[in-house]
């Protein structure tokens, strides 16, 4: 028995291999490609672990996938693997368009044979779980109610149409063919091993850096939090109890402004890191607003709760010193990531603002 990881080099799919191999000694094959967000180094703490075998590849690879299966022959598939920063699909959509869109077709193609061809019994309880983001949703209004699953997709940036299509994707194969998917369909992630482009590590590294904190527009942008090991239980929940062919929303029923986020983060970094030069509130600097910048999402968890019995362990206040005790206690990791190549995407993404 094992299963397979789409992205487990990635911010959540390392934290999910890392906590799946925590509760279970079921062994995880984990392809990721190693892009820009990709990172082994999250992965250190199994590099002697036989449960975990890794795989260098693309998702859009078809042999590669058909390899994988019939020599580990998997009882699930957990996809990740995707393009995610909406800044980098503005900048550059067709990445996007390759892996989350042929990626994921790629991926279903070769699983659907994969499972045709399982006996009776495996092919009953064999899952395909697929991972995307309330942002195939569009945005909400202030007064409006959070996301439910029955909303109608409305994606506003390259990269949540990306995701909107594969999540339609993974739905007409279930539909047409029978595969037994699930989908999550989760709010904003943050914890450990987050990528710095993302607003939280990002704060948390430029104010120690001494550097600006970009903020967007007037920083009123609402975002609902899930703190990482809470999305990965989740998932395994889903895995475990969910119903074929069903879509679960999972958030941390935490909703917040961008701009009370960061000064949270500046609390949290004056009481646990303080900086010679006074509070780090000094270095907030309102920034352009981004092309077409959703102004408010926010999850419905009821569903999940109600049907699957999941409900997130931390609050945003536990989540959130935790993740900041974790950046200051890992700071050769928050030095090796700083690669030239992500400082060159920064100087891109801001400078101009």
């Amino acid at each position: 028995m094992s299963i397979i990881v789409t992205g487990g080099a990635g911010f959540i799919g390392s934290n999910f291999v890392l906590e799946w191999l925590r509760a279970s000694d079921e062994p995880v094959i984990n392809l990721d490609k190693l892009t820009y967000a990709g990172n082994l180094e999250n992965l250190d703490s199994l590099q002697n672990d036989p449960r975990h075998t890794f795989v260098r590849g693309d998702i859009c690879d078809r042999a590669l996938i058909d390899q994988l299966l019939v020599t580990h022959k998997p009882r699930a598939i957990v996809h990740f693997a995707a393009e995610s920063h909406v800044d980098r699909s503005i900048h550059g959509p067709g990445d996007f368009m390759r892996t989350n869109i042929e990626g994921t077709f790629t991926l279903l193609e070769a699983t659907r044979g994969y499972w045709q061809a399982l006996e009776a019994d495996a092919k009953a309880a064999f899952r395909f779980h697929h991972v995307s983001t309330d942002e195939v949703y569009g945005t909400l209004k202030p007064e409006d109610p959070q996301f439910a699953e029955t909303n109608a997709y409305a994606p506003n940036s390259p990269y949540s149409a990306s995701k909107a299509a594969s999540d339609h994707l993974v739905r007409a194969w279930h539909h047409t063919y029978g595969l037994p998917v699930t989908t999550s369909n989760c709010s904003n992630n943050y914890g450990p091993y987050h990528f710095p482009e993302k607003l939280i590590p990002l704060m948390i590294m430029n104010a120690l850096a001494g550097k600006s904190l970009p903020i967007y527009g007037d920083g009123m942008q609402v975002r609902d939090w899930l703190y990482v090991t809470d999305h990965c239980s989740a998932i395994r929940t889903i895995l475990a109890k969910g119903r074929p062919g069903e879509v679960y929303n999972v958030g941390g029923w935490n909703e917040m402004p961008n701009i009370d986020i960061v000064h949270t983060l500046i609390r949290l970094l004056d009481e646990l890191a303080p900086s010679k030069e006074g509070s780090y509130a000094r270095l907030i600097t309102h920034v352009t607003d981004r092309p077409g910048h959703d102004r408010r999402y926010a999850i419905d968890a009821r569903k999940i709760e109600r049907e699957l019995g999941w409900r997130p362990a931390e609050t945003f206040e536990t989540g959130i010193r935790k993740t900041v005790e974790w950046y200051l206690a890992h700071q050769e990791w928050v030095h090796n990531i700083q690669t030239g190549a992500y400082q060159e995407w920064v100087n891109k993404n801001y400078a101009s603002r």
